[in-house]
C-alpha cells in the first residue's frame, strides 16, 4: 500500500506542475481534467501525509520509551503511543477505502426511468410518489433535473416518467436506485381495508457521449408524432414528439416534453445511447462476474431492492437487510442514509475482491 501511496504523491506533485503550464491553461478541456485529477489526488495525499506523520511520531515515542529513564516522561510517551496507535489504525482503514478503484461512471450525469409494474392503478400512483421522492432528493443535493417524457395513467398515476439529472457525482449516488421498488399499502379504492403489494421498476442509466457507444444512425428509425398530455394547445397541433427505434436491438425511445422537435430528438438520442451503453456494460459485468453477482452494484432492473411498507411506516433495503421506520421522511427525499450504507457495502465488497 505504501508503494502505491508514494506513486500517488509523485503524480499529485506532477499534476500540480502541469496545471500551471501555459498549454494547460489555454486548453479548458485539459485544464478541467487536470484540475479534477489534482482535487481527487489531494484527498488521498492529505490523509497519507497525516498517516506518515503518525508513523514518524510512533517511532519517536518508541525510541523515548527505550532511552528515557524519567518515569513521568515514560508515562507521557506511553499515553501518546496508545493515542497514535489508535489513529494509525483509523488512517490505515481510511486509506484502504480511498484506494478502492472508483467506478468511472460515478461522476456522470444520469437518465432515470420510473415505470409502473404489477399492481394496476396503485403501481401507477406509486410511480408519481417515487418521482416526487427523487425530485426532492435531487433538489436537496443541488443537482439539476430535466423532464424527458411522461406518460399518464388512470387514477392520477403514471405509466412511465423519464428524466435527466446533472450535477456532481450523480451516478455515484443514484446508481443504487436501479431495480424493483415494492409498495405495500391500502389503496384508496380498497373498501375492505386490505393491504396490496405493487411494484415499480427504476432504471438509472449513466449519460454517455458519442465516443462511449458505437451507434450507427443507419440503424436508427426516426418517427415523429403529435404530443399528448400537458403542454397547452401547441403540443397537439405539431408533430414535435420523437420516437427512435434501434433496429438491431429493438430498443424504442420516445421524447415529447419539449416544443422543439430538434430538442426532443437530441434528448431521445441521449436516452438511446445510455440504454445501449447499459446493455454493453451489463454484458461486460456478467462476463467478468461470472461465478458471483455483485450484492449492491448490479443495477439489474429485475431485482427487488426495496420495500415501502405504509402500515408499519417502514422502508427496507433488501440488498443490505437495512430498515428504517421513517417512511414519510424517506418519501420526502431523505435518501442519504440508504446511499451511505449501500456505498459502505459496495466498498466492503470491492475490498474483499481485492484480497481474494
Amino acid at each position: 500500500m505504501l508503494e502505491k501511496l508514494l506513486a500517488i504523491k509523485a503524480r499529485f506533485e506532477e499534476v500540480g506542475q502541469l496545471i500551471v503550464q501555459p498549454d494547460a491553461m489555454a486548453d479548458m478541456k485539459l485544464y478541467s481534467k487536470l484540475n479534477k485529477e489534482y482535487s481527487d489526488l489531494d484527498k488521498i495525499v492529505k490523509v497519507y501525509d497525516e498517516y506518515q506523520n503518525v508513523l514518524d511520531n510512533i517511532d519517536s515515542s518508541k525510541k523515548m520509551l527505550k532511552t528515557e529513564k524519567d518515569e513521568e516522561f515514560r508515562e507521557m510517551a506511553k499515553m501518546e503511543l496508545d493515542e497514535l496507535t489508535g489513529r494509525e489504525v483509523e488512517l490505515n482503514e481510511e486509506l484502504k477505502v480511498l484506494l478502492i478503484p472508483k467506478d468511472p461512471d460515478d461522476e456522470k450525469d444520469v437518465i432515470m426511468e420510473i415505470r409502473a409494474g404489477a399492481g394496476g392503478d396503485e403501481a401507477g400512483i406509486f410511480v408519481g410518489d417515487l418521482y416526487r421522492m427523487y425530485d426532492r432528493y435531487i433538489e436537496g443535493k443541488g443537482w439539476k433535473k430535466e423532464l424527458i417524457s411522461l406518460s399518464e395513467a388512470s387514477s392520477g398515476g403514471f405509466k412511465e416518467i423519464v428524466f435527466g439529472v446533472s450535477g456532481a457525482d450523480v451516478y455515484g449516488s443514484l446508481k443504487f436506485e436501479s431495480g424493483v421498488h415494492r409498495v405495500q399499502r391500502v389503496p384508496v379504492t380498497e373498501s375492505q381495508g386490505r393491504v396490496h403489494t405493487s411494484a415499480v421498476s427504476v432504471a438509472v442509466l449513466p449519460e454517455v457521449d458519442d465516443v462511449d457507444v458505437d451507434l450507427d444512425m443507419k440503424d436508427v428509425r426516426r418517427d415523429t408524432y403529435r404530443s399528448s398530455g400537458a403542454g397547452g394547445q401547441h403540443v397537439n397541433k405539431t408533430e414535435s414528439a420523437v420516437r427512435l427505434t434501434h433496429l438491431p436491438t429493438g430498443i424504442v425511445v420516445e421524447c415529447q416534453d419539449g416544443r422543439s422537435q430538434h430538442k426532443n430528438f437530441d434528448k431521445a438520442l441521449s436516452v438511446l445511447r445510455s440504454r445501449l451503453y447499459e446493455r454493453e456494460l451489463k454484458a461486460q459485468q456478467d462476463e467478468i462476474a461470472g461465478h458471483r453477482k455483485s450484492l449492491v452494484g448490479s443495477g439489474d432492473r429485475s431485482d427487488k431492492i426495496r420495500t415501502y411498507n405504509y402500515p408499519q411506516g417502514r422502508v427496507t433495503d433488501h440488498r443490505i437487510s437495512y430498515s428504517v421506520h421513517n417512511l414519510p421522511t424517506v418519501l420526502d427525499g431523505q435518501l442519504e442514509d440508504f446511499v451511505e450504507n449501500l456505498r459502505i457495502a459496495e466498498n466492503a465488497e470491492k475490498m474483499k475482491d481485492g484480497t481474494e
